[in-house]
């Protein structure tokens, strides 16, 4: 990797300081000398300028970026794709990413967490109209500023939501942490990816943890597909009730069932700092686009007063329609003030009753105080009891490696809530499960294995990668128990699943001076006994022979991780200087004639033979691929053929042979005749 640092590029950005590294590019500080002005310049690493994947990416980000100007967005200023150097010229901001800012303060209060959030909404959502999704947002991808605004960077995996929207899940882009469902499972991806991914930003900032840990990216990839994360007041019960329902509906696994588009996630956020002690109701709708919440003021605006079903009496009528929040705002605020009293009055009320009714024994009998259930056993102290015919049990079996069969580990209401006479239970109960054979999954990628292990009823499972010198990445190589065994379908199936990286150390080889093309098995074993692989393989114009490894991109003698890859350069040999010969058979004529050699038309032998079916050999020096052989004798060419210096051997193809005429003036009648040879 290049360090540009001291540098000018293009004769106007010097290059001040590195301020980042990333996977396929650096950061640098630089000095704009036309406009005057600091900037940040992105250049991709050398090593990938060869590599067509890369080199689309961050096209790709060059494009993305081009098109966006907002003020939560890092504005691009200078794009250059060169062949040999690709670098973005963007705006230099001064700050820290958020994810230091949360390594900092470890809790984010929940109105700053607000505040960010809804700035990143509103880049994303300027974004969304352009038809660009970013799929990698990220905390470590968004710059803090002083005054609390906030930056969006890095669209380095950028797509343009009306073209190709495939995942690339086989380079696992996008950190796994903060990724979709639908990215972790190869699924295509629109823009609802990105507020998936805002959901986990906000659900870190207001409890200071990620929703799935797991000691690797693989488990933490399963996790985000099938797990429901811990509800954020059960980690910071500071947070508001609606802040929490917001971070969840973000991030619920159905595209359908989650916030539709940034504007619409921005209105939850704005109804929340209104109203701090708002809740929502995503299921109210059966379609749930877009999402509403239900409360007296939407209501009262809609009626003038409030409908005689609210607050628990009954209504003949048919129910009625829920206006959306902005039309009832509007409407509200044409009512006049002695409506609006009255209403207050009635709501207040009515409000009063509610509280009564189910936080206290005042109003009636037929309000209960939920037992606990957590620890008992379902079927010998719940069911069919007669102290607990008063409730509607909604039971759920589930596995566990730690509870006996038939206890109950989890209830919802928890234990002493209030509730109404009938309410329904849920209670999850251990089940042991049934004995089932662990299916063939060896070779299956990670996903492909997972299905597999469900649909046979195994449901608890758990992932960790392994290097592997020989196997894919990303699949399956082993499990525990074993494939082909029987297991309890309740049991933990832990699946080893292929890496080609590892922590272990190993030299790299010396391959200089080899040849890759006459050779290449020789070099490929130096690399595979150490575990190491080659990477590219690009050709430079070089004085030695076509295929020598002039150049690796680790030194030989360093340690690296084992399944690394190494690049190697080879010669063109366009510019090797190498030595061949050629011969030929002289005619039988028994005359002295001049013979003369050219070498690329270039004459580079003159000699007098004597022509009496001998041989003639000479050597020849040159370089090229294609260079053409000549010999003459007398004005007859006799010979003809190209040579290929790239090559040590120098081999000679397309010759050809010509008969060689020669004029007398012997014959008695002064004219000529043809020997034929």
């Amino acid at each position: 990797m290049e360090n540009y640092v001291g540098k000018r590029l293009d004769g106007r950005y010097e290059i001040r300081e590195i301020v980042g590294v990333g996977g396929m590019a650096v950061v640098y500080k630089a000095y704009d000398n036309i406009d005057d002005r600091m900037v940040s310049i992105k250049v991709l690493k050398d090593e990938f300028l060869a590599n067509e994947e890369f080199r689309r990416r961050f096209k790709n980000e060059s494009k993305a970026i081009a098109v966006l100007s907002h003020p939560n967005i890092v504005k691009v200023y200078d794009v250059s794709l060169g062949d040999k150097l690709q670098y973005i010229v963007m705006e230099y901001v001064e700050g820290i990413t958020l994810k230091e800012y949360i390594e900092q303060q470890g809790v984010i209060p929940w109105k700053e967490a607000v505040h960010f959030t809804t700035q990143i909404l509103r880049a994303l959502q300027h974004a969304h109209d352009k038809g660009i999704v970013h799929r990698d947002i990220k905390p470590q991808n968004i710059m803090l500023l002083e005054n609390g605004s906030i930056k969006v960077t890095d669209f380095g995996i950028a797509r343009f939501s009306r073209g190709e929207t495939r995942s690339m899940t086989e380079a696992a882009i996008g950190s796994v942490h903060y990724i979709s469902p639908e990215q972790a499972r190869g699924e295509p991806t629109d823009d609802k990816a990105d507020i998936y991914s805002v959901g986990v930003v906000l659900y870190e900032m207001i409890t200071g943890r990620l929703p799935f840990e797991s000691d690797s990216a693989v488990s933490v990839a399963i996790m985000q597909v099938q797990n429901e994360a811990t509800p954020p007041r059960e980690i910071n019960p500071e947070i508001p009730v609606g802040l929490e329902q917001i971070t969840l509906h973000a991030m619920e696994k159905g595209t359908g069932n989650r916030y539709q588009s940034a504007a619409e996630m921005l209105l939850d956020l704005d109804e929340l700092k209104r109203n701090p002690s708002i809740k929502f109701d995503y299921t109210y709708f059966v379609d749930k686009e877009p999402t509403r919440f239900i409360n007296r003021e939407s209501v009262t605006a809609a009626y003038g007063t409030v409908p005689p079903n609210i607050g628990g009496g009954s209504h003949s009528g048919p129910a009625p329609v829920i206006p959306d929040r902005q039309g009832g705002r509007k409407s509200n605020v044409k009512r006049n003030v002695g409506i609006g009293v009255g209403i207050g009055l009635v709501a207040a009320i009515i409000a009063l009753l509610v509280f009564l009714r189910l936080f206290t024994d005042v109003l009636g009998g037929d309000t209960l105080n939920v037992p606990n259930f957590v620890g008992k056993n379902y079927a010998e102290e719940i069911d069919g009891n007669d102290r607990y015919e008063d409730f509607d049990f909604d039971v759920t079996f589930v596995s566990s490696t730690t509870a006996e069969e038939g206890e109950i580990i989890k209830q919802d209401p928890a234990s002493g809530t209030k509730v109404k006479k009938g309410q329904t239970i849920k209670l999850e109960v251990v089940s042991k499960g049934t004995v089932s054979e662990i299916p063939e999954i060896y070779g299956k990628t990670l996903l492909e294995a997972s299905e597999i292990l469900q649909t046979e009823g195994f449901s608890n499972l758990k992932a960790q990668t392994q290097f592997s010198a020989t196997a894919t990445p990303g699949t399956v190589i082993r499990s525990d128990p074993e494939q082909g065994s029987e297991a309890d379908t309740s049991e933990t199936i832990l699946l080893i699943v292929a890496t080609d990286e590892s922590n272990e150390k190993v030299s790299v080889p010396d391959v200089l001076g080899m040849n890759y093309y006459t050779d290449k098995t020789s070099v490929e074993q130096f690399f595979s006994r150490q575990g190491l692989k080659i990477g590219s393989v690009t050709e430079k114009d070089s004085k030695e022979a076509k295929g020598t490894i002039i150049d690796q991109s680790v030194r030989s003698g360093t340690k690296i991780n084992k399944g690394s890859s190494v690049n190697l350069t080879v010669s063109s040999g366009s510019q090797a200087q190498n030595t061949g010969r050629v011969s030929i058979t002289l005619p039988n004529t028994g005359t002295t004639e001049t013979l003369r050699l050219y070498v690329g038309n270039e004459l580079v032998k003159s000699t007098d033979v004597l022509c009496n079916g001998g041989s003639f050999s000479s050597e020849i020096v040159g370089n090229g691929s294609e260079v053409p052989i000549d010999i003459y004798i007398g004005e007859s060419k006799v010979y003809d053929s190209k040579a290929d210096f790239t090559r040590s051997t120098v081999p000679l193809r397309d010759v050809h042979v010509y008969s060689f005429n020669v004029t007398t003036t012997t014959a008695a009648n002064g004219g000529g005749f043809t020997l034929p040879w």
